[in-house]
């Protein structure tokens, strides 16, 4: 008898990436979404590159870089639009060989990724369909109620795992038991989405209005799309804000920009108590929402399913203990409550406080940019590393310095062909070893390989962490190093 699918619930960007890797290692997969179709709206616009070693992964990284642009950096600026302080980033490619920031207009992502989704085999779409029961059955298989929402028609589907993507009001979430806890006050902005005929005459990075009395953003996003975000203050409405959104959005000369959407999002800091019963297991906006100043909305949610496709795989189809699962909260969640922590702290750095907050704030952003370890750190797009687990060994100091964060990237050279250490890597766990100079040994899949390290990076990532070896997990997180 064939394999049960593995239900994804929500076809979203972190769903639907989910439904790739999980068809790229063979499995079948049915994804599910409440909707005939993706939202036209924008909600997220930022995704680095450690994140994008998922959509790689997924086989859609080419697709997205043709439909976004580098972000310049950062600018924080006060009440009268002076510059406090400036992080820029280089233009060329970091360590993972993409931009270290993209912009993007999310519908553009989605396309790519539902075209994606159509055109690989072993993906089943359901829509408008909605998840209305799970029910374990003896083997571990899950049975899952899907409702028909155009005719209302029930059905169950017998699924060998159940991953739900579903979003902030996740039917998932509630139906295996978790609740969101709450790291931060809940805060109300006014999200604009823009466009103008032609280019505005601003900086091309993101523009933070450090105003207590009124909180702002601005950032150009992909081709003629601008986003403007303002705090709402208490009893305040969009309606009521929106008349005086020319006078606002003048200092970045977009004051006649055409205001395609005005909506009001409260964003919160909160993260789900429970990732996983069985195998239903959460990810993205299902098990964790967080403010915007870090720009990992999305990225923490491609991280989510990244780290979890090979392991529910292995689990699947029997190469793995049931209880490799367990790793999927142990793992995400610390990483997420740390992200969505710092995100509900810069935010407080940047626009809280009254009136006195300003001077310090000035103070305190001069001394930063004064040290240039500490500037860059502010445009760095490294998160913490995970914890130490049972997939995770941080012991040792090299472990202590590599173990739990992402292998670069990096350039190197096979049989006179030049490519991607992830395309050296393959699809399982992998050891990269100092061989000889300018030369690391790769052994994968039971075969060892010579590559020449292009540029160093790999040699002097393994130096800077005084290891000899690595050895990188299918979702190219270092395992351990020694």
């Amino acid at each position: 008898m064939s394999q049960p699918p593995v239900v994804v619930v929500g076809a979203g960007p972190v769903g639907a990436t989910a439904a790739l890797l999980l068809a790229r290692r063979g499995l079948a997969v049915l994804l599910l979404d409440r909707q005939p179709r993706p939202p036209a709206v924008p909600r997220a616009v930022h995704l680095d590159d450690e994140a994008l070693r998922a959509l790689a992964d997924a086989g859609v990284a080419e697709e997205f870089l043709a439909v976004s642009r580098p972000a310049a950096g950062l600018r924080l600026v006060d009440a009268a639009h002076r510059v406090l302080a400036e992080f820029g980033r280089e233009p060329g490619a970091g360590r993972h060989g993409w931009p270290q920031a993209s912009m993007f207009h999310q519908p553009d992502l989605e396309a790519v990724l539902r075209a994606a989704v159509v055109r690989t085999p072993g993906i089943t779409l359901r829509t408008p369909a909605e998840v209305v029961g799970l029910t374990a059955r003896a083997d571990r298989s899950v049975t899952v109620a899907v409702v028909d929402r155009r005719t209302g028609e029930r059905a169950d589907v017998h699924a060998a795992a159940v991953l739900g993507c579903d979003g902030a009001h996740s039917t998932v979430r509630r139906l295996l038991g978790g609740r969101m806890r709450d790291l931060g006050r809940p805060d109300r902005w006014l999200v604009a989405d823009l466009r103008a005929p032609s280019p505005l005459p601003v900086w091309p990075g993101v523009h933070q209005v450090c105003d207590p009395a009124r909180a702002a953003t601005f950032m150009p996003v992909s081709g003629d799309r601008y986003r403007f975000e303002a705090r709402l203050l208490p009893g305040e409405t969009v309606s009521g804000l929106a008349g005086g959104l020319p006078r606002l959005l003048a200092p970045f000369g977009a004051a006649d920009a055409e205001v395609v959407r005005c909506a009001e999002y409260v964003y919160r800091a909160q993260v789900t108590d429970r990732w996983r019963r069985g195998r239903v297991l959460l990810a993205g906006d299902a098990a964790h929402l967080t403010p915007p100043f870090v720009g990992q909305g999305l990225g923490l949610g491609l991280r989510d399913v990244h780290q979890v496709a090979w392991k529910l795989a292995a689990v699947v189809t029997g190469t793995a203990p049931e209880d490799l699962l367990d790793t999927h909260g142990a793992e995400r969640g610390p990483h997420a409550r740390a992200l969505v922590r710092l995100a509900a702290l810069v935010g407080r750095l940047m626009t809280g406080g009254g009136a006195g907050a300003v001077p310090v704030r000035r103070a305190v952003l001069a001394a930063v940019v004064g040290v240039p370890a500490l500037a860059a750190y502010a445009t760095d797009s490294r998160t913490p590393p995970l914890r130490s687990g049972p997939l995770v060994d941080r012991r040792g100091r090299a472990g202590r310095r590599l173990a739990g964060a992402l292998v670069p990237r990096a350039r190197v050279r096979v049989d006179g062909r030049e490519c991607r250490l992830d395309d050296v890597l393959g699809a399982g766990t992998a050891v990269v070893a100092t061989a000889s100079p300018g030369r690391v040994a790769v052994t994968a899949a039971g075969r060892r390989t010579e590559v020449d390290d292009v540029d160093g990076a790999l040699t002097a990532w393994l130096g800077a962490g005084r290891a000899r070896y690595a050895v990188v997990r299918p979702d190219r997180v270092v395992r351990a190093a020694g």
